[in-house]
């Protein structure tokens, strides 16, 4: 079936926005809007930072690609603006959305429901983090509690340490998370599509330079290593796969999104730290380089995706 043929109709592209992770933002717009309009596809760029929502429903746009990261593009606002247009878009609902980037509501409703995550603690202040650190240990994790991309993100060795990790998070979010640090390999792992079809796809595995995996070398490297094969065994793969679909359904994830795990080394138990709802579209992004493995090229990738448009108000 061609893709005219699917009547698409008029697309946007959501990118930039307001977000810290802007510039992430339109590096993922932009490849995903080169793929679509090689697709045959009508897409238009359209950055809600520069330009009124309203002009989506103005202009005749029929649907949305959102390639926005982080607030006011991945935490169910921009959702929740187009529910009200009643302009489908792609990924998850208002509630997922808005639940999956608060990393402490995410990681409250895991432990309700018994799926492992780092032990953590929500802090307010230098002193809180500190606290936080006597109880988790060294290391410890502190991070912006609704940011993505690793930005903000401090890795604690010290006691000493505490009080400028502290603020470097809350510059960022008012809310800052105090993780427990796991020890061991990085995976990450994408779902495609809804509800019982929802697809796993392979787990890659992260290699980091001396383990650090921040923002400089999520963007803007090619020393890190992104192995696909994983290489881990057969069935701890398919028990990743497993902990991490039920963890998207657990949440109300729909359309796409891509999990982050870390695996134990000396257990090899996995605890799942976050779930991105708008994942990364770069060229050194993940949920591409994973479908590319599962036979789905990047342009097939950006078209399954807006097919699957919709909203939590869909007309049956």
């Amino acid at each position: 079936m061609s893709i005219i043929s699917l009547n698409l109709g008029k697309v946007a592209v959501l990118m930039g926005g307001a977000s810290a992770e802007r510039e992430v933002s339109l590096m993922s717009g932009t490849g995903v809007l080169q793929a679509l309009l090689g697709q045959g596809v009508d897409a238009h760029a359209f950055d809600p930072s520069e330009r009124d929502l309203g002009d989506l429903k103005r202009e005749g746009f029929a649907r949305c690609f959102i390639a926005l990261h982080g607030r006011f593009g991945e935490d169910g606002t921009v959702q929740g603006a187009l529910e009200l247009l009643g302009i489908p878009y792609t990924g998850s609902g208002v509630m997922a959305s808005s639940i999956a980037i608060a990393k402490v509501m995410t990681k409250r409703i895991w432990r309700a429901e018994g799926l492992p995550t780092p032990g953590w603690f929500e802090v307010d202040s230098a002193e809180a983090t500190r606290a936080a650190f006597t109880a988790l240990g060294a290391p410890m994790i502190v991070k912006p509690a609704r940011e993505g991309s690793s930005i903000g993100l401090t890795k604690v060795l010290t006691l000493a340490d505490c009080d400028s990790a502290f603020a470097a998070a809350a510059q960022l979010d008012s809310n800052v998370l105090c993780e427990q640090f796991v020890s061991g390999d990085e995976v990450t792992v994408p779902v495609l599509g809804t509800g019982a079809q929802a697809e796993v796809l392979p787990v890659i595995r992260i290699v980091a330079p001396e383990g650090k995996y921040d923002y400089q070398n999520k963007y803007f490297t090619d020393t890190t290593q992104y192995l696909v094969p994983c290489g881990l065994p057969d069935g701890e793969e398919a028990a990743i796969q497993a902990l991490v679909r039920q963890a998207y359904l657990t949440l109300g994830c729909r359309g796409w999104a891509r999990a982050d795990v870390m695996i134990d080394a000396a257990t090899r138990q996995p605890y799942l730290l976050e779930i991105n709802t708008a994942p990364g579209m770069t060229s050194h992004s993940l949920v591409p380089m994973s479908a590319r493995a599962a036979g789905i090229s990047y342009e097939a990738l950006c078209v399954r995706l807006l097919q699957a448009a919709t909203l939590d108000y869909a007309t049956p």
